[in-house]
């Protein structure tokens, strides 16, 4: 066998443009919409379900409370994040480049292939959903990618967006 056809992740980067500003906002509005709608059916089956259950057990009620309370604070701090997080999109420059994720895709990799460059090389830089470049890093740039990537996760704790940092070291 003289090679064979992998599948890899892509990253996916948009150039910012006053749509996609828009287009963006919108999809995080939307998310923190829907989890505020979530947020009012937990109040109301919660409140519904729990003074039922205190009739009968108000040790599991009470348990039961402090599960729902526990579930809302996380909502919020998830929706509290897209609200945050549209306001950065706000802010973003026409022309700048975004890191919007990875798609999928295949390669074929043969002997002597670098697999660093073909897992984690290739970029797609789209702007209004049309394909503008494909950009195929080396294996420096990962590298030095990969560096910086790992250098912010020390410095900034575990959670940190390695992906995004990846994506934003050019």
């Amino acid at each position: 066998m003289s090679s064979v056809t992998i599948k890899r992740n892509i990253l996916l980067r948009a150039i910012v443009t006053d749509k996609l500003r828009t287009e963006v906002a919108e999809e995080l509005q939307n998310a923190a919409d829907e989890i505020d709608q979530r947020l009012k059916e937990l109040d109301t089956a919660g409140r519904r379900y729990i003074t039922d259950l205190q009739r009968t057990d108000l040790q599991r009620a009470m348990a039961l409370r402090q599960q729902v309370e526990a579930e809302r604070k996380k909502q919020e701090q998830v929706r509290d994040q897209l609200l945050e997080r549209k306001k950065q999109v706000n802010e973003w420059k026409n022309g700048d480049e975004v890191v919007r994720g990875t798609i999928e895709g295949f390669v074929e990799v043969n002997p002597g292939d670098n697999l660093a460059v073909l897992l984690g090389g290739t970029e797609l830089v789209v702007e209004d959903n049309v394909v503008q470049e494909i950009r195929a890093r080396s294996a420096e740039e990962l590298e030095a990618a990969l560096s910086a990537a790992l250098a912010l996760e020390e410095s900034e704790g575990p959670g940190t967006d390695v992906l995004g940092t990846l994506g934003g070291a050019d």
